[in-house]
């Protein structure tokens, strides 16, 4: 796999570097690059990979994974085109960018990945699908699934399906997020102390995660061993579908979608 380059040291790209460091791969063969000159001391210090300009993670590198912001990628890949060619696997976890728009700011017979992971990358919990461009092949994505799978679990898709998992799973922690700090609300309400009801709903997020994770059982099943006929949970089932919260997250992840769709569509004549 020879050397990878995070270009882009946010918090995925540091999750990464982090992730592939306790996989196995040794600082030496990592790079990254990172604007502000603090920040890349500041990594350089906790993980003892080195920071470099974006030329010279181009000229060293087999792998570079763009990991910038998707309004940031346009000067990225002014700055590439002179400087890579099909010799190099280009990994992009930018949401919403197709691999057309490398393929065509790029050289010719440029292989891309297109990755969607998403925030648990951080605790290596990650969900990451992945997605070969026109010139990528089997080989290829199975690189880019090694380098993921020391960060969470990885699933290939067509890319054709990426902006639905943007809205799913790249988007979705945030929903659980939400979900949560509103339950948490609801225990205060109830009069319950903060820490308690914190304590009390993330613990039960946690144990619920790995119920649906480890169990073989469907949502519906496991939801329905918690609902008694006229118990508690049976009441609150019934307000939640009153207030169409079902339909309300419908909707809010077909938005999402929708912006991700935008998201490429804005450097379609670029």
């Amino acid at each position: 796999m020879g050397t990878v380059a995070v270009l882009g040291a946010g918090k995925i790209g540091e999750a990464l570097l982090s992730g592939l460091l306790h996989g196995g791969r040794s600082a030496g063969e990592l790079l990254f690059t990172e604007r502000h000159p603090e920040r890349a001391t500041e990594l350089t210090e906790r993980y003892g990979i080195a920071g470099v300009e974006v030329a010279e993670a181009a000229k060293r590198a087999d792998v570079l994974i763009v990991a910038v912001k998707p309004q940031d990628i346009d000067p990225l890949l002014d700055e590439l085109a002179p400087l890579v060619g099909s010799s190099t696997l280009i990994v992009s976890l930018c949401a919403g960018l197709p691999t057309a728009l490398y393929e065509r700011r790029l050289p010719d017979g440029m292989p891309v990945v297109r990755v969607m992971p998403n925030t648990p990358m951080v605790v290596n919990e990650a969900m990451s699908a992945v997605s070969p461009g026109r010139y990528a092949t089997a080989e290829h994505v199975r690189t880019v699934a090694e380098l993921l799978s020391s960060v969470g679990k990885v699933v290939e898709v067509p890319e054709s399906q990426q902006d639905a998992v943007t809205a799913l799973s790249g988007s979705g922690p945030a929903y659980f997020f939400f979900l949560v700090e509103a339950m948490i609300d609801a225990g205060i309400l109830l009069g319950l102390p903060r820490a308690v009801a914190e304590q009390l709903i993330v613990q039960s997020a946690v144990g619920a995660a790995k119920m649906l994770a480890e169990s073989a059982e469907h949502p519906v099943i496991l939801r329905e061993a918690v609902t008694s006929p006229a118990g508690t949970t049976i009441n609150a089932i019934r307000e939640l579908e009153k207030h169409g919260v079902r339909a309300a997250l419908l909707d809010a992840i077909e938005a999402a979608r929708d912006r991700s769709v935008e998201l490429g569509k804005a450097h379609e004549d670029r």
